[in-house]
């Protein structure tokens, strides 16, 4: 079994997202699932340019982006991947720029203009990692998880099952009195991340676990 984990933090190295996509890899890997990590920030694509080459009566093949630049082979790998794990940050309540330039190109080929249709040749496992600064109660008052809950429904529609895990309130610097941080109470972030984060990294395990066990349903 082959997981394809995508990191869309540009916080390449041990920050929050890194590190529980990590923690999913492990997981998989501990099911003997062959696991790759790619750092969509060291890639140079760009989001769907609505050109419509995929959806063409006389394309030669489904599923393919004509846009040609770093994700091309990345994209091509995705066809043969068995799960696939999404990364990222949220910044002003949605994906950063990388990965949703990369959910556009990785989605999009696959949508067939009918209902329920998916052009991906079979159901896949898939997972999305939210990283965030916000509580629990600001995501539901910001409505972000609404927003999240669109874009694993898209994922979802295309490939198969798609689970949600967020990681709230995550530490944001490793040395607060060198930033800004007056809305955020410093003493309160440190401790939160000594005591909860490490138990979003175990459900980051179990979840890679779970996929590379293909427990998740389409």
């Amino acid at each position: 079994m082959k997981v394809m984990a995508f990191n869309g933090s540009p916080r390449k190295k041990k920050w929050n997202t890194v590190t529980l996509l990590e923690n999913a890899l492990k997981g998989a890997a501990s099911m003997g699932a062959e696991t790759e990590l790619i750092q969509l920030y060291d890639m140079k694509y760009s989001g769907c340019i609505s050109c419509f080459t995929c959806k063409k009566l006389s394309r030669k093949k489904d599923g393919v982006c004509s846009v040609k630049d770093d994700l091309t082979s990345v994209l091509e790998r995705v066809r043969n991947a068995d799960a696939l794990i999404i990364g990222t940050p949220v910044y002003y309540g949605a994906e950063s720029a990388a990965t949703r330039a990369f959910i556009e190109r990785l989605c999009f080929p696959y949508s067939k203009y009918s209902i329920d249709s998916s052009l991906f040749p079979r159901n896949i496992s898939t997972a999305l990692i939210y990283t965030m600064n916000v509580n629990e109660e600001m995501v539901k008052m910001s409505a972000y998880d609404r927003h999240f809950e669109i874009t694993r429904m898209s994922i979802e529609k295309t490939f198969g099952g798609c689970e949600l895990l967020l990681s709230t309130d995550t530490l944001q610097y490793k040395d607060y009195d060198k930033y800004e941080h007056e809305m955020f109470d410093k003493d309160a972030k440190i401790k939160r991340h000594k005591e909860v984060f490490p138990l979003d990294c175990e459900r980051a395990f179990e979840l890679g676990s779970k996929i590379a066990s293909k427990q998740i349903i389409g």
